[in-house]
């Protein structure tokens, strides 16, 4: 078997050296910081996607309906908090019921179970505290304990031989016959050769790819900055299902989450950026309330705190529609064993599983 290196300790990272570690390579992780899950993966809602959202076909689609079911077959035999708690996708202004019949079909079309069409007075019944025209149900949506899922992903990668390098940036890489030679840096910086090498870097992806000789610049698609910002709520949660409304440009607009311990967070919303910026601003907190208002007019006043932001690695901008992930293999940029994933974006947790997989079999 062969050796692979994996760029990347977040979650799809980790994934990806799971999947190869159990076919028996020789996996190493290198993590550019000193913990594992400290980019995109740490600054996500920890929301498990049922698969509704995504053009038929593609591999959002695709990765997300498959890692969905991989991921809570794996939550549950490997002890990691999750809950499936469903969630409700609300019409609240005039042509969004139009929205909740067209995500229907397309969820249908996805083979997305557990979906169903709600009146006003259906979800109200659901969540007595909702206001709404009509209202989506998807009882596969749920939420993970996302950190303790990636430890889960570490001791697989370690039970089967594997090693995790942390404070291990990788400035460069070249193939040199049937290898990779690869540069690494951290304390004991080096090289070493690998015949399997994969950038799984989210943010850091493009910077990476560009590193690599030999690779075409031409393939490295831009990378675009969407920060979302979240706001808890002080005080006990009135849902007991995720609360989304119908979908906006860039994102799937401020919703209700919840984590395992029922508190309850809403956002994130969209706001396009030039560089990394994960400060919340409290000024934020009047459109969020009127958001929220939408969907909750109870809503109190002042009992929105600024929580955390995350950044999502985009490949579209403002008005494009959003792009599918990339990932590029040999046959892609002629380059081989490579693989590159760029804009892994949401769905990507859920589909991570799924996703590692994918590479894996690239790489076969």
């Amino acid at each position: 078997m062969a050796r692979a290196l994996i760029v990347g300790a977040g979650v799809v990272g980790l994934a990806v050296a799971r999947s190869l570690a159990s076919q028996g390579h020789e996996v190493i992780v290198a993590e550019a910081g000193p913990a594992i899950g400290g980019g995109v993966s740490s600054r996500n809602s920890g929301v498990i996607h049922a698969g509704l959202y995504y053009p038929t076909g593609s591999l959002r689609h695709r990765l997300c309906v498959e890692g969905r079911r991989a991921l809570y077959a794996f939550a549950q035999s490997h002890g990691v908090a999750h809950r499936r708690l469903g969630k409700l996708i609300v019409a609240t202004e005039p042509g969004e019921e139009e929205k909740l019949d067209a995500l229907l079909a397309n969820g249908r079309a996805n083979g997305v179970e557990g979906l169903a069409a709600c009146s006003a007075a259906e979800a109200r019944r659901l969540e007595p505290a909702l206001s709404c025209a009509a209202a989506l149900l998807s009882a596969e949506t749920g939420v993970i304990d996302a950190p303790g899922l990636m430890l889960a992903l570490r001791g697989e990668i370690e039970d089967h031989g594997g090693a995790i390098a942390l404070a291990t940036p990788v400035p460069g890489a070249e193939r040199i016959g049937d290898l990779w030679r690869i540069r690494f840096g951290g304390v004991d910086a080096g090289v070493v050769e690998a015949e399997l090498l994969v950038v799984a870097a989210g943010l850091r992806a493009q910077a990476v790819a560009a590193a690599i000789a030999g690779l075409d610049p031409a393939a490295i698609p831009p990378l675009i900055l969407a920060k979302g910002s979240y706001f808890a709520f002080s005080g006990r949660a009135p849902f007991t299902r995720l609360i989304y409304p119908a979908p906006i440009d860039g994102g799937l607009g401020v919703h209700v989450t919840l984590d395992l311990a029922g508190r309850m967070r809403f956002g994130p919303d969209v706001e396009w950026i030039d560089a990394e910026d994960y400060r919340v601003s409290a000024a934020r907190r009047a459109d969020f309330e009127a958001r929220i208002r939408r969907y909750w007019p109870q809503l109190p006043a002042e009992r929105l705190v600024p929580d955390y932001a995350g950044i999502r690695p985009k490949l579209t901008g403002p008005g494009a529609p959003a792009a599918d992930f990339r990932i590029l293999g040999p046959a892609d940029h002629g380059l081989a064993g490579l693989v590159c994933l760029f804009g892994i974006e949401s769905p990507g947790l859920t589909s991570a599983l799924a996703l590692g997989d994918h590479v894996a079999a690239l790489l076969d």
